[in-house]
């Protein structure tokens, strides 16, 4: 017995990766339904080999489906959401909207898969940032082993964390360079993203930080600890698909380089590549289309006490956005759901 599962913006980057991982994983499906907006009314979607045409998200009825994907912006989200939770339908978020609200639990299932049991204040599950998500699986066996204090995060994120207009901007832009003439003025970021790097994601906040670097504090204490001090410089680099981060750790109790190697090797959804030799570390091109979060460069932080430092790289259209809500779907259906 499978279930029946609704894709609510499921013509966009991270709707379309839901459907393929959906497929990947042979999620239990009795009968789907792809949403969205009028717009985009009819247009084809893909699960494996069946191919569906979308229907309108305004006149949908979520009445007798269990799980709703989401894969659309707050504005929609704060519409449409609190209706099919009203019917019945579990949401699983992937807006920014509930992750900061208290009665809504913000899910990495390798980290703190007990909280789903608060779904039912809302029946409503966030899915969080996509630079937070790939950085917790890293934090939270260490946190389990150590005790973080401090964490140092400098990011260097790709455009498609931006949307399809943005990989547009990066590859025109990129032409532009070579074709005298058919230079692409900035639309979709402030300045040039091709060949260039640009310290601002989401929008300025009053002490400085950028909204981006203000999700990865607040979610990482959300998911992990309240109590772990976060830092954060987010950076958009000229990459496609793949976000990185170099991430330093300072712990409350010393933990040896070797002892963290060998940590994350056994801990869930992290692969380690971690040679000190040319070429013994992940990339982002490397790791699209891969479930894994890659630790590369682990080694000790001389420079304080108790302090390591690491590479940490993930396809974001995947483990930051459409795979973590696959495995939030397959979670809730082990412990709340339990039919397939």
């Amino acid at each position: 017995m499978g279930y029946r599962i609704v894709v609510v913006g499921a013509t966009g980057n991270v709707g379309r990766e839901m459907l393929n991982i959906l497929d990947e994983r042979q999620f239990p499906i009795d009968a789907i339904e792809v949403l969205a907006s009028r717009r985009s009314l009819g247009t084809e979607c893909m699960l494996g080999d069946k191919t569906m045409k979308t229907k309108d998200l305004d006149t949908f009825d979520f009445s007798g489906w269990d799980i709703a994907l989401f894969a659309v912006g707050s504005d929609a989200t704060k519409k449409y959401a609190p209706i099919a939770a009203e019917a019945g339908c579990i949401v699983i978020d992937n807006s920014s909207l509930y992750r900061y609200d208290p009665k809504v639990p913000l899910i990495v299932p390798e980290c703190n898969p007990d909280a789903i049991d608060g779904y039912s204040q809302k029946n409503i599950i966030a899915n969080p940032n996509c630079s937070t998500a790939q950085m917790v699986v890293a934090l939270k066996p260490l946190h389990d082993r150590a005790k973080i204090k401090r964490v140092v995060v400098s990011t260097y994120q790709s455009v498609s964390g931006t949307g399809k207009e943005a990989i547009d901007e990066l590859w025109n832009q990129t032409k532009g360079k070579y074709v005298p003439g058919q230079e692409v003025e900035a639309k979709v970021y402030t300045k040039d993203i091709a060949f260039n790097v640009i310290p601002h994601i989401d929008v300025f906040m009053d002490d400085g930080s950028t909204k981006e670097e203000w999700k990865m504090v607040a979610e990482t204490k959300k998911i992990i600890d309240s109590k772990i001090k976060v830092t954060a410089t987010c950076v958009r680099v000229p990459v496609f698909v793949g976000h990185s981060e170099a991430i330093n750790i300072e712990f409350e109790d010393f933990i040896d380089e070797d002892e963290v190697r060998e940590i994350l090797r056994e801990s869930p959804g992290i692969l380690v590549v971690d040679k000190r030799e040319d070429g013994g570390y992940i990339t982002p091109v490397e790791c699209v289309g891969e479930y894994a979060t890659y630790i590369s460069r682990i080694r000790q932080d001389s420079t304080i006490e108790n302090g390591i430092n690491l590479w940490c790289v993930s396809d974001n259209l995947r483990k930051g956005a459409a795979l973590n809500a696959i495995q939030i779907a397959e979670l809730l259906g082990r412990r709340i759901l339990k039919k397939g």
